[in-house]
């Protein structure tokens, strides 16, 4: 069972929750799947059942096509946020990490062709790697995420190209259902993402407040 492992007392104290997700929010990455720039933010959801511990090594699944990385900034919860002002977002972030949206691909391609859900590409077990937890910052205007796998880098981006940013993200989010204490919001994704194979490397960077790696077995 996945447990926050921070040396933040407010996280420490906290069971995971939902897992919210907003999809094309890196213009790039839209581009690179051949997907027009929303309008407004894409959500979706993984269960708590898809967080694991990036470090301590996760697998991919087997005989399902290929699975994608995508890495993203997430923040975690600690207040309950209902139809919240960016004042309010701010105060109730708790702590942020590095997670990776892994995602089915070939599935998610014949779900989107037939107009279906996103969860069997997106929320199976094991889906969702985050690293340790660190402070959150209180300027979420450039921060640089970086992903090499295999030391190659595979994706290189900074919140500054987000199209919704952090706090404007968490705001809209509460427009449409609560987020409660324990809930983690993952961010979005810059572009480069690529098939994990079992034995990659795959070390991911916040700036200069976070390094972590992990490698990908196979379930």
């Amino acid at each position: 069972m996945y447990e926050f492992r921070s040396s933040i007392k407010a996280i420490q104290q906290l069971t995971p929750g939902k897992i919210v997700c907003v999809g094309r929010n890196y213009a790039e990455h839209a581009k690179e799947l051949g997907n027009d720039v929303p309008s407004q933010p894409v959500l979706f959801m993984k269960p708590k059942s898809a967080l694991c511990d990036w470090a301590s090594g996760f697998s991919v699944p087997n005989g399902r096509g290929e699975c994608h990385h995508e890495l993203e900034l997430a923040v975690v919860i600690t207040k309950s946020l209902k139809n919240a002002n960016s004042s309010e977002c701010q105060q109730a972030i708790g702590g942020m990490a590095l997670a990776l949206d892994l995602t089915l691909r070939q599935v998610q391609s014949e779900l989107k062709q037939k107009g279906l859900p996103w969860e069997l590409a997106k929320a199976f077990d094991g889906a969702c790697p985050v690293s340790e937890w660190i402070q959150p910052v209180s300027d979420w205007s450039s921060l640089s995420l970086e992903l090499s796998v295999n030391q190659q880098v595979r994706q290189s981006g900074n919140t500054s190209q987000m199209i919704w940013p952090t706090l404007e993200l968490l705001s809209t989010i509460s427009q449409y259902f609560t987020l409660e204490p324990g809930d983690i919001v993952l961010t979005g994704t810059p572009a480069g993402v690529a098939p994990l194979v079992e034995g990659d490397r795959v070390v991911g960077q916040l700036g200069q407040l976070l390094t972590v790696t992990g490698v990908v077995s196979r379930d």
